[in-house]
């Protein structure tokens, strides 16, 4: 089992830039199926995820063609309708297949997808969005959906799932009619996918917002799309920064999609500068870049009153539950207390444990809820990664701490961030990766 062996307490140095965005990426890879002509994707992130769900591409009977570092053309000719359990089980994005195969073919298998182990994860919205569009569905083991034709109808979601909105918008732009698609999920990966749909020949309305309008279409043909920065990578840079008192420019960020972002680490004392904003090429559209300077204020910024301020996790534009864990890291340096309210799942918080045992002074009141007191000095551990986010928070807190620390399972830190050693050792990080 690999394994990454980390010497704390050093302060980094340099630039980075955040690969594409893993949680755009994964159904763009999807979307590529509701055509049979060649789709290009560029700026594809090389890590784990993605590359199960191209294998699941390539089992469904699509062309996979690697035309560099980070493009990739697809061409799904003919494809059959059934996703392969092992590929399913390895990736939780597999999920995404449901809307695309069922808009081309009238019918999918999917078996239960796998993925983070970090609270329930309900599937119910996706099935209930395909159902009103006309699909039957069943279950017996696996997961099936049939229509003999798509309609499309008004839906109204029971909650603003990211991949329930992007199943159902991928079914819906194959579908006969008008979709009004109500309470959709709008983050900045939702809405990539929506720009490729375009791009594709689709038409929708209301991009960025809740309320989707999709013009259903016979057939879509084949684009060029290019994949967002990842904005949770970058914030975790931004995090990284902060506590370990570095100087980091993070250059290709979307200064739009850090608005929240950048007021919560605000309440931590943590102020990274937009230094340069530019006109990117492709649709990755605006760049900017920014920095985080040694030397933060790392106080947090009490409520009127002298209240104790919260810290909660919402969907777009609300903070990201995805940041939770690294915002939690960062209190652990920070002077004074801070409420963290994590209000979407319910293993979320149960990695401060590891942050504990290094030292940190945290109290878990609830599975949601927990309070930080700082600054708390670290100290080096024996870690290891229950799932992408908390492996990489605890990444950061062996880069803070004093000592040598080995984090294990470093394979769910890969599923989401690429090459992360490397970009680290760039910056002056002692880091390596080995067998153990």
């Amino acid at each position: 089992m690999e394994r990454f062996v980390i010497e704390g307490g050093k302060a980094l140095a340099g630039t980075v830039r955040p690969s594409g965005s893993k949680n755009e990426a994964l159904p763009t890879i999807a979307a590529c199926l509701l055509t049979a002509e060649p789709v290009v994707l560029k700026n594809v992130p090389d890590i784990a995820d993605v590359r199960v769900m191209f294998e699941v591409l390539e089992q469904l009977g699509a062309k996979v063609e690697h035309l560099a570092e980070d493009t990739v053309r697809v061409t799904a000719a003919a494809i059959v309708d059934t996703v392969d359990t092992d590929l399913a089980r390895r990736v939780r994005a597999s999920i995404l297949f449901a809307g695309p195969i069922l808009g081309r073919c009238g019918r999918v298998v999917l078996p239960p997808p796998g993925g983070d182990v970090i609270g329930r994860r309900r599937l119910d919205t996706h099935f209930l969005g395909l159902q009103a569009l006309g699909a039957d569905f069943h279950m017996n083991g696996n997961y099936e959906l049939t229509a003999k034709k798509l309609v499309g109808t008004e839906i109204f979601l029971d909650e603003a799932s990211v991949t329930a909105t992007e199943n159902i918008i991928m079914a819906a732009v194959l579908a006969e009619g008008q979709t009004v698609l109500m309470n959709a999920a709008a983050e900045p990966h939702v809405q990539g996918l929506c720009r490729m749909l375009v791009s594709m020949g689709a038409e929708i309305s209301g991009i960025g917002t809740g309320t989707l309008r999709i013009g259903g279409s016979k057939k879509l043909h084949g684009t060029t799309h290019t994949i967002g920065p990842d904005y949770l990578e970058i914030g975790s840079w931004i995090g990284l920064a902060a506590v370990t008192n570095s100087d980091i420019a993070i250059e290709g960020c979307r200064p739009d999609e850090m608005r929240m972002i950048q007021h919560v680490f605000s309440k931590l004392g943590i102020h990274p500068e937009v230094e340069k904003v530019g006109f990117g090429t492709g649709s990755t559209g605006a760049s900017a870049t920014m920095r985080v300077r040694p030397n933060q204020p790392l106080e947090v910024r009490k409520d009127l009153h002298g209240a104790i301020p919260r810290i909660d996790d919402a969907p777009w534009p609300a903070f990201p539950t995805d940041l939770m864990s690294i915002a939690i890291t960062a209190a652990t340096q920070c002077k004074g207390t801070v409420l963290f309210f994590e209000k979407m799942f319910e293993g979320r918080m149960f990695f401060t444990d590891s942050l504990i045992a290094m030292g940190a002074s945290i109290i878990l009141c609830d599975p949601h809820r927990i309070v930080v007191v700082g600054a708390s000095p670290l100290y080096a551990a024996r870690l290891e990664s229950p799932d992408v986010r908390a492996g990489m928070a605890l990444l950061i807190a062996a880069l803070a701490a004093k000592g040598t620390s080995t984090i294990y399972n470093i394979r769910q830190i890969d599923r989401g961030y690429m090459r992360i050693d490397d970009k680290l050792r760039a910056l002056g990080a002692s880091i390596v990766r080995d067998d153990g």
